[in-house]
Parts: C-alpha cells; sequence; structure tokens
C-alpha cells in the first residue's frame, strides 16, 4: 500500500490506526514491546490504503492486510467480517483498526463505509 509520505503529497484525508504488540496477549505472553502494525486509512471512504508493520512475525503477519486491500476492504471489514485467533499477535489488525475507527468517528458511533456509486459498463 502507501506510505504516509505518499498520501501527504497526494493531499490525501486519511488516518492512522495503531497497535503495538504489547497492546495484545499474544506480545504481551512473549514479552514483545517492540512490533506495532499501523493501518492507513482514506477518512472519507474509510478504505485501507496502506498497512505497515515492523517487528518479529512481520512477514507472516502482512498476507492478512494484504488480503483485505486486495478486495478494495474498508477498515470495517477489520473489526466485522474477521476473526483474528485467540491469542495471536493478528488480533493487532482489529485493535489498530479500532483505533483507527475512533479517529474516523470520536463520539463511537461508527456505520458502514460510504457507498460508492457503481459504473455500468454500456456494450
Amino acid at each position: 500500500g502507501k506510505t504516509e509520505e505518499q498520501l501527504k503529497e497526494e493531499n490525501v484525508n486519511y488516518v492512522v490506526g495503531r497497535a503495538g504488540f504489547k497492546e495484545i496477549a499474544r506480545g504481551y505472553i512473549r514479552g514483545d514491546t517492540r512490533g506495532l502494525v499501523k493501518i492507513l486509512v482514506c477518512q472519507d471512504t474509510h478504505k485501507i490504503l496502506g498497512i505497515h508493520i515492523v517487528g518479529p512475525d512481520a512477514c507472516n503477519l502482512i498476507h492478512t492486510g494484504v488480503g483485505v486491500m486486495i478486495y478494495d476492504g474498508h477498515v470495517q471489514d477489520l473489526v466485522d467480517k474477521m476473526i483474528f485467533n485467540y491469542p495471536t499477535l493478528s488480533e493487532t489488525f482489529r485493535v489498530a483498526a479500532f483505533n483507527a475507527l475512533n479517529k474516523i468517528f470520536p463520539k463511537g458511533l461508527f456505520g458502514s463505509p460510504p457507498k460508492q456509486s457503481v459504473k455500468k459498463k454500456v456494450a
């Protein structure tokens, strides 16, 4: 996905959702205080624009985010459509998604992503 620098250059309205491995049971169990999942989300469409992971097992986690992004996933998909095993580091996606949603909806009430207009092909 994109980096924050790219989104700033493109003047995209975005928020950052973060979750540290230390916030997740598996990270706590193994004493991992340095890992991080960062999700970049368009504030207007709620689509995931980029995912960055730093720390041990990053290569084992990134496929989850890529899978969501391939299907034009929204940040809400990480909250209400995916199941994350417990205790695993993959839970950081859910925590980071909630972190981003709390920034988009500071009052705590969030709904479905905005409807996209569907363009029909003319034969």
